[in-house]
């Protein structure tokens, strides 16, 4: 038997490199997935069409009705039950402090942490209704405890999500809801070697396995997460980053 037979699972920000890495793994593990997007349609449909049992939902998560829209379609398609979310969706870019407007501050914390805050909301309203609970992970980082420059605002939200799914594993606990974070290093995607070379050559350096992390890698976590292997896990943050955080920094 899989590990995830039987569930259904959202995937926020799924047309991406490590949404659709996680959609994967989900699927190939049994569960159905809802696969959510904003502005990568034509990536979700395809991924969609892969995966065979899923559903595309697109939608604007920095704005909260959107948030409970998706999940609440999510929960629909699956015949009204939803046992897991991965919030994974968010933007990173790069902006020195310095320069930082307010605006620009708090479209990243929209982006990455309020709508994670919206979701997880939701989510838990139909997990509570259903009987059994469910399970939900967030997409953290970390640089929630290791900052890189010109991410500020990126590192203080992805803080945030640790932080809101400790709370949310000690709110929800009752309800049978365990709420975890996967916190990967960098992770690759197409066009990273050439944009970046010598940030890559450092990482490879730094990892103790000597490559950079893969959307399956965080996939893998996150169907451990969900699966009833992890029934005694919640608040629970799993690095992911191939022991990066493990170096001596001195």
């Amino acid at each position: 038997m899989k590990l995830l037979e039987g569930q259904i699972a959202l995937v926020t920000g799924a047309g991406g490199g490590i949404g659709r890495g996680i959609a994967l793994r989900l699927a190939e593990q049994g569960a159905a997935v809802a696969l959510h997007c904003r502005t990568s349609v034509q990536s979700a449909h395809e991924l969609a069409a892969e995966i065979g049992e899923s559903v595309v939902l697109q939608g604007d998560l920095t704005v909260e009705e959107e948030c409970h829209r998706v999940v609440r379609e999510a929960a629909e398609w699956g015949g009204g039950r939803l046992t897991a979310l991965v919030n994974n969706a968010g933007v990173q870019p790069v902006q020195e402090l310095p320069g930082m407007t307010a605006a620009e501050w708090r479209a990243v914390l929209d982006a990455n942490l309020t709508s994670v805050f919206a979701c997880t909301q939701a989510a838990a309203e139909v997990m509570r209704g259903q009987g059994g609970g469910g399970s939900v992970t967030h997409i953290a980082s970390i640089e929630a405890r290791m900052p890189a420059q010109g991410h500020a605002h990126y590192a203080a939200a992805k803080a945030a999500v640790a932080m809101h799914a400790r709370s949310a594993a000690l709110e929800y606990g009752r309800d049978g809801i365990r709420v975890n974070t996967v916190s990967p290093g960098l992770i690759e995607r197409d066009g990273l070697a050439e944009a970046w070379p010598e940030g890559v050559r450092r990482w490879r350096r730094a990892t103790a396995v000597g490559r950079l992390g893969r959307p399956e890698d965080v996939g893998d976590a996150c169907v451990f997460l969900a699966s009833p292997l992890a029934s005694w896990i919640t608040g629970h943050d799993l690095v992911v980053d191939g022991g990066v955080s493990a170096r001596p920094t001195w």
